[in-house]
């Protein structure tokens, strides 16, 4: 795991939903910031963590993302959307 840069952290950690855990597992990504998540893919985050982590993570790690990718690259969010519980699988 990387170190946490304090700066990262806290620019990660604007994106509702996620807290410290959540940037970490970013940064190990090589996520540094919220504008590196611009249309980014979700499920490839999500597929890589796992791979990473060399376990199944549990699916609201992709919730999350989907949220957090939204986030960085909605302009102008839907407040609804930013829950990340909202982007359950249908």
């Amino acid at each position: 795991m990387r170190k946490a840069r304090p700066a990262a952290v806290r620019d990660l950690c604007r994106i509702p939903g996620v807290g410290l855990s959540m940037a970490r597992d970013l940064l190990d990504l090589g996520i540094t910031s919220v504008d590196d998540l611009v249309n980014r893919n979700p499920q490839k985050l999500y597929d890589d963590l796992s791979r990473q982590r060399g376990c199944h993570m549990d699916r609201c790690v992709l919730y999350v993302f989907r949220c957090a990718v939204y986030f960085a690259s909605e302009p102008n969010p839907d407040p609804e959307k930013l829950k990340w519980w909202n982007w359950k699988d249908k």
